[in-house]
């Protein structure tokens, strides 16, 4: 596999520094699980941090402050997840550990609109924006658009095309608000992406914004 898409310097600095919400982080994990550059650079940044925390001068704690922090990691919620090469049936393993195990030939899709069908993977009750998903048929072209906020796309089967660039299996979009594009599916195959969204999409023609609450994207 050869990737050409990677995450964002600001993605990577985050996810290192475990601040990266738990949708994006899910994304996050599962690019960094095929991706060689994207962890090596992970680990320089790890490293980074752990030199600047141990040049820290200590610091005099209360007994109150030390119990109000225990109290708070006790409702917690971790979003870093392992990075390793494969998971089960060709999906990186942190997609795998939220989907507990299921293929991807097992999920149940939802139609949403012609030619795209989608999976809402569960995230805790804390957690902001969405994590889904997405399989659009070959040769579909989605209605041009941008994004509320920050969106992180994977792709994991298939490739699809737009002004940025090609993507195929392994790459992402990593995107903003700033950023309108149009992807077109090739058409020798559906593609299957792993979307993490902060807000719902922006669409520029008035059918798509019509139809976009029936459709949940």
């Amino acid at each position: 596999m050869t990737i050409h898409h990677h995450l964002d310097d600001a993605t990577l600095v985050a996810y290192a520094a475990g601040t990266l919400d738990e949708a994006m982080s899910a994304v996050a994990a599962s690019h960094l699980a095929w991706c060689a550059q994207c962890r090596a650079a992970v680990g320089v940044m790890e490293a980074a941090g752990g030199e600047l925390l141990a040049g820290l001068d200590a610091m005099e704690i209360s007994s109150d402050c030390r119990s109000r922090t225990f109290a708070l990691l006790d409702q917690a919620i971790v979003h870093r997840f392992p990075s390793p090469v494969r998971g089960s049936d060709g999906l990186p393993r942190p997609l795998s550990r939220l989907m507990n195990g299921m293929a991807i030939n097992d999920i149940p899709w939802r139609a949403r609109a012609p030619g795209i069908a989608m999976h809402d993977i569960k995230l805790s009750q804390a957690a902001k924006g969405h994590l889904r998903l997405m399989r659009i048929a070959p040769g579909k072209a989605m209605p041009e658009h941008g994004h509320g906020g920050e969106e992180i796309t994977m792709i994991i089967s298939g490739a699809y095309h737009d002004k940025i660039g090609r993507f195929a299996r392994g790459d992402v979009a990593d995107l903003d608000e700033d950023i309108e594009h149009r992807p077109v599916v090739e058409t020798d195959a559906p593609c299957i992406c792993l979307v993490a969204t902060e807000a719902p999409t922006r669409f520029k023609s008035v059918l798509a914004r019509l139809v976009q609450p029936f459709v949940g994207i």
